[in-house]
């Protein structure tokens, strides 16, 4: 894996891993075929492999390996649904069996070597795959599934085995592998009855994804069903990239506990936001399970989950909890997918809620809002143009009352169309807390009757516990233009994530059509400075800033209190005075900092003072550090640390001597541009601190997102020779005078 703890990957030979992965599948670029110049700076890949799938799913032939009749058999109930599906699909199916003639009336093969044809894809009900993954190469099989338990889920011994397995499928010469550790989700019995975009499913436990599954019997349409297993091939990452290109796909949910490769997954996100087909997934392992022991600020600030929650972040995956929330959010979002449409973008942004109820608009209005909808304020001729229907003792300004009355009659449908013939109106949302009939059987064909008539979003919430009512079950369920949800809660959650995903798709550009492909002039002697499995002292990571031109203080690193002295009086006082050695972390903890020095005598003293702590602590120096001091601005943090799956991160926070107290950061992954470094500062509670609070003048944000850029190219450039490099304090001093780093560490990988 890519950006392992496992030892530093040369170049060349991550060079040749990103070309070897992508001997399975073609790998396209701008519609020609990628070549092996597709790489970053740091070597690894530029763009998303697209697996040619249609065979995993649609074959013309099935192998059984190892089918059974034998009543009372695990395998028996499997062949049986396994020999109903190629029905289905129109696969020819050959049953494979060492003794058996024939199972279920099918005659049987011996071996894999002796089957009738080449298959497309074989499935394998044997407790040891290895073997049969070899024959199979032998026999040019496209796909495999293994089943078999004990793998990496078991520990180190089934890791072991299962790197094995992956290495013959890697000798194949290009067949793929579904599992192991997989079941029978991709050979379930799907819908062929139900219209509109579909969702294409992709589960690592097949249990967690039987609700999605389950919208079927609601309406909603499924295409396909991904159960990865252990991934010791085919990855979440591969589905993705493929599900992304398939036309008839709406929206792709996931279920995740963990993710194979993370250069993988977000080329696989890049591709699905290029084509703005949203991607919902559940991620499980929120909560740390073990503590990082890290040197920098920046390491203690960012934990693993936070790096995949930005990372996500960064390529439009929406992020859910519940499966509750996966189902009705992939569901509303491959709704608001035409047929036809290559987008989902609203005509608008703004949200209406309609009600029969003040006090239900109320409610839902107060809930909406605060989860940061926009609920405009319809123009005073929409409101009198509503109040031709709708008493004008009711409020009609967003939500609109409508007092319940007019929805019996042919008024029902003008107030709708005239709602959604609204431009600033985007999405129509009616909370209907529970069922009256015959007036609500009425609200809801009115409903779906209006979503027949436009192409904006139309939402209903039917509050009913009992769900079994026919203007729920067969009217709003029967319609595939509008989104039913059965909670406030998950209403909003999931129009928020359609108009968020729809602003993204719509300004998206991938950072990794501008990603650096080759070093800057600063590389070479930046990388001079590396020592490898060490810690620098704070004068050679200053002077690693310095190679990509981020801004130091004047300073001068000496070795007695004369020359202290003279350092001082060419810095310029006051100055500050601090210890300098490669094993000094936090340095004002121990009292090796001293600010404010204004004469001669203060910096011998200083000085004295400094070495004889470092050597009561043991601590070995390089020298003492005079440096200038830089006292007017904002404290910030600017950092790099290396994730185990994402490779070389970048985090920014509030900085100075309470970071971990204060914990107000944000991260990315590289690359990223410009306005997802600016995009980092305003996820910072602190951010009003940049702009100025109690007289102070605003600070220069420019010059902030500058030293960011920089520190990200640093990232891509020493990401996989860096362990951790730590700016704290970078004084972001007022607007127009730039960003100093007083302060620096930096650990070698």
């Amino acid at each position: 894996m890519l950006g392992s703890t496992h030892g530093t990957l040369t170049t060349d030979s991550r060079r040749a891993r990103a070309i070897a992965c992508g001997e399975h599948s073609q790998q396209v670029v701008h519609g020609r075929p990628a070549e092996a110049g597709d790489l970053d700076v740091s070597g690894r890949p530029l763009y998303a492999a697209v697996p040619d799938l249609d065979r995993l799913f649609n074959p013309e032939s099935v192998a059984v390996v190892g089918a059974s009749d034998a009543e009372g058999r695990p395998n028996t109930g499997i062949t049986r649904q396994l020999i109903a599906w190629a029905e289905r699909v129109g696969a020819r199916l050959h049953p494979v069996h060492t003794t058996r003639q024939s199972v279920f009336g099918i005659p049987c093969s011996p071996s894999v070597a002796e089957l009738p044809e080449q298959v497309d894809l074989a499935v394998l009900l044997v407790s040891d795959p290895l073997p049969v993954i070899d024959q199979l190469a032998q026999a040019k099989a496209k796909f495999a599934v293994a089943f078999a338990s004990g793998f990496a889920e078991t520990g180190a011994e089934g890791a072991a085995a299962q790197e094995r397995l992956a290495a013959a499928v890697e000798r194949s010469g290009g067949m793929r592998l579904l599992g192991p550790n997989t079941n029978l989700n991709a050979f379930e019995r799907f819908r062929e009855d139900l219209d509109g975009p579909a969702i294409a499913l992709i589960t690592q436990s097949g249990h967690q994804g039987r609700p999605v599954f389950s919208l079927q019997e609601l309406g909603i349409r499924l295409s396909h069903w991904a159960p990865t297993g252990n991934e010791a091939d085919l990855e979440t990452a591969d589905f993705i990239s493929y599900f992304a290109e398939r036309p008839e796909v709406g929206a792709i949910a996931a279920y995740v506990e963990g993710l194979k490769n993370g250069r993988a997954f977000l080329l696989a996100a890049d591709r699905a936001a290029r084509r703005g087909v949203p991607v919902v997934a559940v991620k499980v392992g929120r909560t740390e399970t073990g503590a990082r022991t890290a040197a920098s600020h920046t390491g203690k600030l960012t934990g693993a989950d936070a790096v995949v929650d930005a990372a996500m972040r960064q390529y439009g995956v929406i992020r859910v909890d519940g499966l509750d929330e996966l189902q009705d959010t992939a569901t509303l979002l491959a709704r608001a997918r035409r047929p036809g449409s290559t987008s989902n973008r609203p005509s608008a942004d703004g949200v209406v809620v309609y009600s029969i109820s003040g006090g239900t608009g109320a409610h839902f209005a107060d809930l909406a809002t605060e989860a940061g909808l926009p609920l405009p304020t319809l123009s005073e001729a929409k409101q009198a143009e509503l109040h031709q229907w709708i008493p004008d003792y009711l409020s009609v300004a967003n939500p609109v009352d409508n007092g319940g009355h007019p929805v019996g009659d042919w008024r029902g449908p003008r107030i709708l169309d005239a709602i959604l013939d609204d431009p600033a109106v985007g999405v129509l949302i009616c909370p209907i807390t529970g069922p009256f009939p015959p007036m609500s059987d009425k609200l809801a064909q009115d409903l779906v009757d209006a979503a027949k008539r436009t192409d904006k979003l139309v939402c209903v919430v039917w509050g009913s516990p009992v769900g079994i009512e026919a203007a729920y079950r067969e009217t709003l369920l029967g319609s595939s233009r509008v989104a039913t949800f059965r909670t406030f809660a998950n209403c909003i959650t999931a129009v928020r994530a359609h108009l968020d995903h729809s602003r993204f798709t719509a300004a998206y550009r991938s950072p990794f059509d501008e990603a650096p492909r080759s070093p800057s002039p600063s590389f070479r002697k930046a990388r001079a400075l590396m020592r490898p499995g060490q810690q620098l002292s704070e004068h050679a990571a200053k002077q690693l800033l310095r190679a990509y031109g981020i801004r130091v203080p004047r300073e001068q690193l000496v070795t007695s209190a004369a020359a202290a002295v003279r350092a001082a009086s060419l810095v310029g006082y006051p100055v500050v005075m601090k210890a300098s050695g490669a094993r000094i972390a936090h340095k004002t903890e121990l009292g090796l900092v001293k600010i404010g020095l204004t004469s001669a005598s203060q910096i011998r003293d200083a000085y004295r003072e400094l070495t004889d702590i470092a050597r009561y602590e043991d601590v070995s120096l390089d020298g003492v550090l005079v440096c200038q001091m830089v006292e007017r601005g904002v404290e910030m943090v600017v950092g790099v640390t290396h994730d185990d799956l994402f490779g070389p991160t970048v985090t920014v926070g509030l900085g100075g001597v309470l970071v971990e107290v204060l914990r107000d950061s944000a991260v990315r992954v590289p690359p990223f541009g410009e306005d997802h470094a600016r995009a980092m500062l305003t996820e910072l509670r602190g951010r009003a601190l940049l702009d100025g609070v109690r007289g102070a003048p605003p600070a220069d944000v420019d010059a902030l997102v500058e030293v960011v850029l920089r520190v990200q190219r640093m990232a891509l450039e020493l990401g996989d020779e860096i362990a951790e490099l730590d700016i704290n304090p970078l004084m972001v001093l007022p607007r127009g005078q730039g960003a100093v780093a007083l302060d620096a560490l930096t650990v070698c990988r």
